[in-house]
């Protein structure tokens, strides 16, 4: 169940009925790994950057892929490398593994609608503008809509990154919409 930010009153008269539709907007909206990034990690790996591995996936949710937000599916190749989500010079900062699809893969741009493929197993992380960590929660079978809408009710919350609950790896960032 998606937050309500602000209602939209439809009205619509069937037959002498009146009936009144509530709409609601999201609260939120997923920033997948840039393009550029994935692309530069394609570079990288075709020039054999020692920080960049190639790896033949096995099992089909070990690789999530964060430019496209799906897990890569067994026999595709997935590749493997360094990312700080959070800039260098910052208390929080830090550098993780994370995997891009070898091949182009459609960004994900799906607007104010949570990532099926990532409903569990996440850990949301709320930072401020300066980049402190201010709040996390786990959400694990739980709804990571109210979560989300739960978290930005804190005025200082700037951004949410979601990241794995078992390795701690970057997964997507999460913006006010």
């Amino acid at each position: 169940m998606l937050g309500i930010r602000r209602l939209n009153f439809v009205d619509a008269q069937c037959g002498g009925t009146r009936s009144v539709c509530v709409m609601k907007t999201a609260t939120f909206r997923i920033v997948p790994l840039p393009t550029k990034v994935a692309e530069e990690a394609r570079r990288a790996a075709e020039s054999g950057a020692a920080d960049h591995a190639v790896i033949k996936v096995d099992s089909a949710t070990g690789f999530p892929c964060r430019h496209c937000l799906r897990w890569a599916q067994p026999g595709e190749r997935v590749i493997l490398f360094p990312y700080a989500s959070i800039p260098p010079g910052h208390p929080y900062s830090e550098t993780g593994p994370i995997f891009v699809h070898v091949e182009k893969c459609e960004r994900y741009n799906v607007t104010g609608e949570y990532p099926a493929d990532f409903r569990n197993g996440r850990a949301f992380r709320t930072y401020d503008a300066n980049y402190n960590m201010i709040d996390a929660e786990v959400v694990n079978e739980n709804d990571p809509e109210a979560m989300i809408e739960k978290l930005f009710q804190n005025p200082k919350t700037e951004f949410v990154d979601a990241r794995s609950v078992t390795h701690g790896c970057f997964t997507f960032r999460i913006l006010r919409a």
